[in-house]
């Protein structure tokens, strides 16, 4: 009875053999994300197409270029054959049929994020990729965080950048391959990214805040891609809660970025998001109104909001996330400080002596 019972399902054979046949027949998909417009992707992605070439002997063709083209990418394009686009309504597209036809190993898309014209056999230019992808082409891409539809509006709000052609949140997770063109924001600013506008402190925050996302959504991919390959060998995948992270709010700072950045980090961990804040009496108007606003937006995310009573605000913190297993404590910093802080250590500086076995992330105020 018991090898009646643990006999596999015939359905469910034929589908991971499926899924198998299916995954060896495609051409693989490589994705260089950047998260903000000059950071190097399209020179990392060439390049890459060039050492293969060499290296490893592949056959490798250029699909397309988007402009501008820098100095050291026409460099690059000089040692690769390139396949020109075709002009359609005056729209310059994919010659997708020129492709198909010299059926290379590999395909170079510089830009994945463009709209086709109406009378294309496709809408999107990442529907053309799919196609070669089913062809057995395989295809390395690049594509800015902006351009993913579902990052879009939250992009927009941090750079107050609007952009009209996307490609799906589902079509990045069919990669098999990501790799985040991690810049450091000084460099971008150095190279005058024009994703910002603002002061160079202003600036750079906002670039961080856009390479957080980007590293995040990397990871979600991978987790993707574990899931995709546990699902073909017939593997039930098991999560568990791996983070617990604690954001400490206080009515004087403005707490939404570490809110947000707690939320998801928790949501890339599958994991718990905490905010307290330890009760203050006689707070003024405005203390009053700056808290009730951290509290509304950690409620509205979804987060555990915890009012502590105590006149040791640190005994509290620390007590709270011993007792719930706490993993990562997010807290605020202002650069104005006494001369007594300085000389015996502030609250951030209690905090981290505290904290043993819990990373502590410092947001500056």
């Amino acid at each position: 009875m018991p090898d009646v019972l643990t006999r596999p399902d015939p359905d469910q054979l034929l589908r991971r053999v499926q899924a198998e046949e299916e995954f060896h027949r495609r051409g693989r998909l490589k994705i260089f994300l950047g998260y903000a417009p000059g950071v190097g992707k399209s020179f990392r992605m060439f390049d890459e197409g060039r050492r293969r070439r060499e290296r490893n002997h592949e056959d490798v063709v250029v699909g397309a270029v988007q402009p501008p083209v820098s100095p050291e990418v026409q460099e690059l394009l000089k040692k690769l054959e390139v396949i020109p686009l075709k002009v359609v309504e005056g729209v310059p597209m994919i010659n997708v049929d020129a492709i198909l036809r010299r059926h290379p190993q590999v395909c170079l898309i510089d830009g994945l994020a463009y709209d086709n014209p109406p009378s294309s056999a496709h809408a999107k230019r990442w529907q053309d990729v799919e196609q070669l992808l089913a062809n057995g082409i395989s295809v390395i891409g690049s594509v800015n965080l902006q351009f993913i539809e579902e990052f879009r509006d939250r992009v927009e709000r941090i750079t107050g950048r609007e952009v009209n052609d996307t490609i799906p949140l589902s079509f990045v997770k069919m990669a098999d391959e990501i790799e985040v063109v991690d810049t450091p924001p000084e460099m971008c600013l150095e190279r005058g990214s024009p994703g910002v506008t603002e002061d160079l402190v202003t600036s750079q925050q906002k670039l961080s805040e856009l390479r957080e996302i980007a590293l995040l959504l990397a990871a979600d991919v991978v987790d993707h891609q574990l899931e995709t390959y546990l699902e073909r060998q017939g593997i039930e995948p098991l999560w568990g809660v791996q983070e617990r992270i604690l954001v400490c709010v206080t009515p004087r700072m403005d707490a939404s970025r570490m809110i947000e950045s707690g939320r998801r980090n928790a949501d890339r961990f599958h994991g718990e998001l905490f905010v307290v804040y330890v009760h203050e009496l006689d707070l003024s108007a405005a203390d009053q109104k700056t808290l009730d606003a951290n509290l509304s937006l950690a409620r509205k995310l979804n987060a555990q909001v915890h009012l502590l009573e105590s006149e040791e605000p640190i005994h509290a913190i620390m007590e709270f996330a011993r007792q719930h297993g706490v993993t990562q404590i997010f807290i605020g910093h202002s650069s104005h400080e006494s001369w007594w802080q300085r000389l015996w250590g502030g609250f951030v500086d209690k905090i981290i002596r505290e904290a043993e076995g819990m990373d502590v992330r410092v947001f500056p105020n």
